[in-house]
């Protein structure tokens, strides 16, 4: 799906504070983003507008060209068509591994025999399959992480949507999980934006979005 920011504000504290300062941005269908800035210069408010989990105090963000404004039912939308990896995972502690990554598959128009294997599908992606039937206290904070990402996955969403995904984790297990989020978005030709304070993920990306005090104010291709 394909992304158009239209002169979008965004400010909390009755004004006080401006989180986005009339962003305007296109991001095309199937691309790799990184956006980059420090801590509070507005990059996880502008992620949230693209999530549809937060809207402007003015102007427009539209998806395939549709103003989220406009649609009655933004859960849905989120549901079917976004894929979120957050750094604090929110993993199901009574569940399995298998279970978690089930989750967004409950209303599915699949058969239960459906839904396993494509739960299993994305365990196998993320390196996980023989912890499918582990609970996540037996898990590393990598593996964690990687079924969030399956999770995140499982429903072959369009847009792929990772705040600081590797801010937890060590060099080598921030890799992997980084080469299991590029694998998915090529081969599913998913969207796929990361938030990042990180300049050597932010160049992972096709194309850098850098953010400060609530504006763009750098925007480039890394290749």
């Amino acid at each position: 799906m394909e992304y158009r920011l239209i002169n979008v504000l965004k400010q909390y504290d009755d004004g006080a504070v401006t989180a986005l300062n009339r962003i305007n941005l296109y991001i095309e269908k199937g691309s790799f983003v990184s956006i980059i800035g420090p801590s509070g210069s507005g990059k996880s408010t502008l992620l949230n507008m693209l999530g549809a989990l937060d809207t402007p105090d003015s102007g427009q963000v539209i998806v395939n060209g549709v103003d989220l404004a406009s649609q009655k039912d933004l859960s849905d939308f989120r549901r079917h068509e976004i894929g979120f990896v957050f750094q604090l995972h929110n993993l199901i502690p009574n569940l399995t591994v298998q279970e978690n990554v089930e989750i967004p598959l409950m209303d599915a128009k699949l058969s239960q025999k459906e839904k396993h294997k494509r739960a299993l599908l994305f365990i196998e992606a993320v390196g996980l399959l023989d912890k499918k039937k582990q609970k996540p206290n037996k898990l590393s904070g990598g593996e964690r992480q990687r079924v969030a990402i399956a999770r995140a996955l499982v429903n072959l969403p369009s847009i792929i949507l990772a705040d600081e995904p590797t801010g937890a984790l060590d060099t080598r297990t921030g890799a992997k999980v980084l080469d299991v989020l590029r694998f998915v978005h090529e081969s599913i030709n998913a969207t796929l934006i990361i938030v990042t304070h990180d300049r050597d993920v932010a160049r992972l990306a096709d194309r850098t979005i850098e953010i400060r005090d609530g504006q763009i104010i750098n925007d480039y291709y890394n290749r």
